[in-house]
């Protein structure tokens, strides 16, 4: 079954007045009722004390008696005239809760049972009240020369009251179902003008479903509808221009084939320099064994080719080692364990694992540092400033320098590492962090470098959300710059 729009919002507009009049008069009923009840309240703890001012000026005046005997003989006379004064029903009990007299002509058995709770609690010296039908039973102490001698109840009408408030719940019942009909009927009306505008904007998608593009909006409203109208014809140009952009698309298509091209390229280009590192080491190790097979009884090709084959093998098994990692970041999740870290304190740290390598060399490293928390795993922290500071050893100059600098700035923590040493050709700045990519071949074979070093550091520094550039340098040298954000 199909509603339309502008049913609903008049039947939502509907159930929100009920609502409204509902909870309204909820609280206003109640609030009278409240005051009622204080004004009640009020004016029978003031005919209480009359009461006991009446009650204390009989019991002085009169014979002394004992307030229980006092009450017993005086009770049914001083009940009809208290009654008189406070023009209220009056009922007097004693210490024991006997009734000592009442003006009541003729008290239902219910109100007595109603009441004989609140009578015991009253005989403590404390005030009670209970409804019983269409009165208030209010009970109060009565007090005498010593202290409280019995109990006063007093019977307040409540007729006059319920009356009030049952006029009153009529008085909302058809003010409020005359407001809810007029705000239906209105709101009706209402709607109906902007079903009629939505109605216009559907016309509209349906043409643009069918490619028939719009040439102006559907209709002109300072309102949400009018922005949605203005949405629709700028989407209707969007589109068009979209189709006429197809063979833009198909131009950018075809250019994502020739990148993966390229990218097939690149892969079996590493899968060569992969197998040809690996076969260098190899033939070294496969040459020194033949020698030994041929020359086995000679103690200096003995010696050689024991140090040649384990250099060859450590350098082979480095190989495999950085392998391994760069292919576990580049195809797993990197299981990391970030923490909080202190950056200066780390790179001091490394600074001071490096310097007995660097003075081997005749190498000095100095390190100015910011203090700064970044969030970041710890052992990835270590190996890539480790490998960036060891690169920086084995391609500097005799008697050259390190030097590390961090500081912050716009929210990130700005570490650079210089050195005084071979620099770094302009040709091979973009390809400084491709795997197994080496400035010099040869000099990287005699340091033993792998080549795979870089491109470790720059796989690990983004798996901490971090940035690492080549900086242009003036003269010799080279320069790294990386970043990570600050902890906040």
């Amino acid at each position: 079954m199909r509603v339309s729009i502008k049913l609903k919002f008049s039947l939502f507009l509907g159930l929100l007045l009920i609502l409204a009049i509902s909870v309204l008069s909820y609280f206003v009923l109640r609030g009278v009722e409240r005051n009622e009840l204080t004004q009640a309240e009020a004016s029978l703890a003031q005919h209480v004390k009359t009461v006991n001012l009446r009650v204390k000026q009989t019991y002085y005046t009169g014979v002394r008696l004992p307030p229980q005997q006092f009450l017993q003989r005086r009770g049914r006379e001083l009940a009809a005239e208290l009654a008189g004064f406070t023009g209220l029903e009056v009922t007097l009990y004693d210490a024991q809760g006997e009734q000592a007299g009442t003006s009541v002509q003729r008290e239902p058995a219910q109100g007595s049972a109603v009441a004989a709770d609140a009578l015991a609690y009253a005989l403590q010296n404390k005030i009670a009240y209970q409804n019983a039908g269409d009165k208030l039973l209010y009970l109060a102490p009565l007090q005498g020369p010593e202290g409280q001698m019995g109990v006063v109840q007093l019977q307040y009408s409540l007729k006059s009251a319920q009356s009030f408030q049952q006029t009153l719940r009529n008085l909302f019942l058809t003010t409020g179902a005359a407001v809810l009909l007029l705000s239906f009927i209105t709101g009706y009306l209402y709607f109906n003008r902007a079903a009629s505008a939505i109605s216009r904007l559907k016309k509209a998608a349906e043409s643009i479903r069918r490619t028939e593009y719009i040439s102006s909006p559907p209709l002109t409203r300072r309102d949400e509808l009018g922005e949605l109208a203005e949405g629709i014809y700028f989407m209707s140009k969007e589109i068009e221009r979209s189709i006429a952009a197809k063979d833009e698309e198909q131009r950018k298509l075809q250019l994502a084939v020739t990148k993966l091209q390229a990218l097939e390229q690149q892969q079996k280009q590493y899968i060569g320099n992969i197998s040809h590192e690996f076969k260098t080491p190899l033939t070294s190790i496969k040459a020194y064994v033949d020698l030994l097979n041929m020359y086995d009884d000679d103690p200096k090709l003995l010696l050689e080719a024991k140090t040649n084959i384990a250099k060859e093998s450590d350098r082979l098994y480095e190989m495999v080692d950085k392998v391994l990692q760069l292919t576990a970041l580049e195809k797993y999740d990197f299981e990391s364990q970030a923490e909080s870290f202190e950056v200066a304190e780390g790179l001091r740290d490394i600074c001071g694992r490096m310097n007995g390598k660097a003075e081997r060399f005749g190498l000095t490293i100095t390190l100015e540092a910011e203090p700064a928390q970044i969030w970041i795993d710890k052992e990835s922290f270590m190996h890539i400033f480790i490998n960036l500071i060891d690169n920086a050893i084995k391609y500097n100059v005799p008697q050259g320098a390190v030097h590390l600098r961090s500081e912050v700035r716009e929210g990130r923590v700005w570490i650079t590492i210089s050195d005084t040493g071979i620099g770094i050709p302009a040709e091979a700045r973009d390809k400084i962090f491709e795997p197994f990519y080496t400035v010099n071949r040869d000099r990287s074979r005699a340091s033993g470098g792998t080549g795979l070093g870089l491109s470790l550091v720059r796989n690990l520094v983004e798996k901490q959300n971090g940035t690492i550039v080549l900086l242009e340098t003036e003269g010799e040298g080279s320069a790294f710059q990386l970043s990570f954000p600050v902890m906040v």
